[in-house]
């Protein structure tokens, strides 16, 4: 539905969907009709016309060969892939046969599963989340990235708020912590260089030797999940040297006592033997934060995930008010700045159309236990309809084996909107074609910058591929769902979002409108909390029976000598990829070559493990099959396996989630990927070199 193109040869401005926090505008040349190119808006401030290696590619993306271009209906066994073309009124009539028939008895027993597969406002959560609350199904926790980390922000800060991206190329100490900027952040990361040739100090905190890591002045590795215990080793020295602006402590925080009690259990030398870090970096960093201004952190989402994520990131988020960085445009933290904008929700996603309703929810970080589980007078009914929308769950959900086994479930109805047949669409009933970014409208904000981005279609839909938004208002057609609100447009939709027809103008005319913002948003306090301040101390953690301060936690898996999975293992995704997307892009893929486990030497060679070598990496939940890689990526104790490859691409049909736990934060209800024990083995049977005695078996077997 109002799908208006542009003419057959024209330059279309949009923004990219990725799960990104830079957000970049997007310009897409057309020519008769298909793009040809899609490049960075250089009149956008935050992209400057430059696009990471993956964006760039976009039109290899769209006009892929394994594109799907019509729905399909499954003829083979769940997980087989195999399916057969059927045309759309068939589809959606079966499918609302199948859906109505479930409603009927139990509407919870329907459950949506959809995330950041598009960040877009439109085509993520607006009729698809009418139609589900029209319904009564089952209501989802997206948890599967963030949560931890942004409820610590909520309950330090009072939002998802921070300084503006722009102003780190002014600061003079840039803390780059559990982020990869070079593949996660490319245009912060440019911001980062420009600062340091300016003079300005770069230290990177990650437990991997990153891209980032390698061209900042200073890598402290410490141990994954003791981020917290290092922020708080910084405060004790803050305290113990007086290196604290005590002027804004008094005015603009809430809880200093007592924190400042807490940061006096955390001596350097503590610290130094919880993270695994030498006790000068961690004085040498206390006294960089302490002593230079303008300061600044940015933070990513990679430390939150461990059981201790949440209180991590509320430990980090407290260090700019104890030096004074807010005071300056050029200082504070950044993690994510979606609380800035003003999107109307409630509007796009209707809630009130559940009216006395109150369905359960359930987390999508623990989906793999959720299909397993029968009717229960405390779970409720058993999940019976799965519709699957903007994510890939068997390749990127945590303990995937239990996933897959709930997705094979003969008795389970399941319908996923894809671009390609990923690992989840294998096991679809039905497989609904969607459209890519380029063909289709959608309004978009940023975690990386304070600006919102319109995206217009550049080009028809290939093939047969219909909007989010189409495929759920046919389906809410076939229900008797008669609401008026199931038949808006998608610009309306997009009008809706912003709520400001003058926004709305500007985003037609030039692709993106900035957020009128202060500078310095925190110079004088003014936090968007309940009192007014950074809140060290949270009542709303104590009223739910939490520490209102923070602290480490230590994660749930860690080792010990003589365990039996003695190496720590954190699944960083590979540079080239974005979650599960664009594994299937060939140039990319070929780029990543194949998957791979980081070990560091000393680890390898108690193992026997040479460099290239297939290695069995395994724990209770389950085994994986891959590549070692040896380098000085990986720190002692510590294996990285780089994600996030598709199941089938695998050596044995499994990645690295195989291995992780439906296990959740402190905070937030959210994933602890990171917060996982292995072992690793030589396999000798994948590694054994080709014999002249029969056929050896192919690794890809």
């Amino acid at each position: 539905m109002n799908q208006t193109l542009e003419p057959l040869n024209a330059t279309v401005l949009g923004a990219c969907p990725h799960d990104c926090p830079d957000t970049c505008a997007l310009v897409t040349t057309v020519e008769n009709g298909r793009a040809v190119k899609v490049q960075g808006n250089p009149a956008h401030p935050p992209t400057d016309g430059v696009l990471c290696t993956k964006v760039a590619r976009y039109t290899e993306r769209t006009y892929h060969p394994e594109r799907l271009t019509q729905p399909l209906r499954r003829v083979g066994p769940k997980g087989a892939g195999q399916f057969e073309p059927v045309s759309w009124d068939a589809a959606l009539d079966e499918i609302a046969t199948r859906l109505k028939a479930i409603a009927a008895r139990y509407p919870q027993a329907i459950l949506p599963y959809s995330y950041a597969g598009t960040m877009g406002l439109v085509q993520s959560e607006s009729i698809a989340a009418r139609f589900f609350h029209q319904l009564g199904a089952s209501l989802l926790d997206r948890t599967i990235c963030s949560s931890a980390g942004g409820e610590a922000l909520v309950q330090t800060l009072g939002n998802k708020v921070g300084m503006k991206l722009e102003f780190f190329a002014e600061s003079q100490l840039i803390v780059i912590w559990g982020s990869n900027a070079i593949g996660s952040s490319l245009h912060f990361w440019r911001l980062a260089q420009e600062a340091k040739r300016r003079g300005a100090k770069l230290v990177c905190i990650d437990p991997r030797k990153t891209e980032t890591a390698e061209k900042c002045h200073e890598h402290i590795a410490l141990r994954p999940g003791t981020d917290a215990a290092l922020a708080l080793a910084l405060m004790h020295e803050m305290v113990v040297h007086g290196w604290l602006d005590q002027d804004y402590i008094d005015r603009y925080t809430l809880g200093w006592p007592a924190l400042r009690e807490r940061a006096l259990q955390w001596p350097p030398e503590r610290a130094a033997q919880v993270c695994g870090v030498p006790v000068a970096q961690i004085v040498q960093l206390a006294r960089d934060w302490a002593n230079t201004q303008p300061a600044s952190i940015r933070l990513n989402y990679g430390m939150q995930r461990v059981r201790g994520g949440g209180n991590a990131v509320r430990a980090i988020a407290c260090l700019p008010a104890l030096n004074g960085a807010w005071r300056h445009r050029a200082g504070g933290v950044l993690l994510s700045s979606s609380g800035h904008f003003s999107v109307r929700r409630a509007a796009l996603q209707r809630p009130d159309l559940l009216g006395d309703r109150r369905p359960r929810t359930l987390n999508m970080t623990t989906i793999g236990d959720d299909l397993l589980r029968p009717s229960s007078a405390k779970f409720g009914p058993q999940v019976q309809a799965l519709i699957v929308y903007n994510s890939n769950p068997v390749a990127v959900a945590p303990e995937s084996g239990k996933v897959v086994q709930g997705f094979a479930r003969e008795d389970l109805f399941t319908v996923v909107l894809e671009h390609f047949q990923t690992d989840t669409a294998d096991y679809a009933d039905f497989i609904l074609p969607a459209t890519t970014q380029l063909e289709h409208w959608d309004i978009h904000t940023s975690y990386g910058h304070t600006d919102v981005l319109l995206n217009r279609p550049a080009i028809a839909p290939v093939g047969q591929a219909r909007t989010n938004t189409d495929i759920f208002r046919g389906l809410a057609q076939r229900m008797g769902f008669d609401d008026l609100c199931f038949s808006e447009d998608d610009q309306s939709l997009c009008r809706q979002a912003i709520g400001d027809e003058q926004d709305f103008a500007q985003l037609l005319a030039k692709g993106f409108v900035s957020l009128n913002l202060p500078d310095a948003p925190f110079a004088q306090g003014g936090f968007p909390t309940p009192s007014g301040r950074c809140e060290f101390f949270s009542q709303r953690l104590v009223d739910q029976g939490l520490d209102g301060l923070p602290d480490h936690l230590p994660n749930y898996e860690v080792a010990t000598p003589g365990g039996r999975y003695p190496l720590a293992m954190i699944s960083p995704p590979a540079r080239h990829f974005l979650n599960s997307s664009f594994v299937n892009v060939k140039s990319l893929r070929d780029i990543e070559a194949e998957p791979v486990l980081e070990m560091h030497p000393q680890d390898a060679a108690a193992r026997g493990i040479a460099d290239g070598v297939v290695v069995k990496v395994f724990n209770d939940r389950g085994t994986y099959h891959c590549k070692a890689r040896l380098n000085q990526r990986a720190r002692p104790g510590v294996v990285n396996g780089l994600g996030i490859w598709w199941r089938k691409l695998g050596l044995q049909g499994t990645n690295v989630n195989q291995l992780t736990s439906q296990h959740l934060t402190d905070l937030g209800r959210a994933p602890v990927f990171y917060d996982c024990l292995v072992e690793v083995v030589l396999d000798a049977q994948l590694s054994a070199p080709p014999t002249t005695q029969g056929l050896q078996k192919e690794p890809h077997a």
